[in-house]
């Protein structure tokens, strides 16, 4: 882990900003993640069988899991990656949390 102070960075989903901690040296890949998301995201909303932000979050986010699932599956449990993702997961729930509270 980092000792370097996370910085406050902006992505865009759906056309929505979040802030989210993070430090430097991760923010290509918090960059990369959200990039990911807003995509599998604009897939769920576009074929419109998912009504709802909150749902097509959450359809988007065991599309993602089930990537990794069989990624996991395909080239075996690294201790690194694991890390990896780990650390992404937490950026991605709170960027939804986020989302969640400036929607109530």
């Amino acid at each position: 882990m980092s000792s370097e102070k996370p910085n406050t960075v902006i992505v865009n989903i759906l056309d929505k900003d979040y802030q989210v901690g993070c430090p430097p040296e991760q923010q290509a890949e918090l960059a990369q993640s959200a990039q990911h998301l807003d995509s599998q995201m604009r897939k769920i909303r576009e074929a419109g069988k998912v009504i709802g932000l909150d749902r097509i979050a959450v359809m988007a986010a065991l599309n993602i899991a089930h990537e990794l699932m069989q990624e996991k599956a395909r080239t075996g449990s690294d201790a690194d990656t694991e890390d990896k993702l780990k650390r992404i997961d937490s950026k991605l729930d709170n960027a939804l949390q986020d989302y969640l509270q400036i929607e109530i």
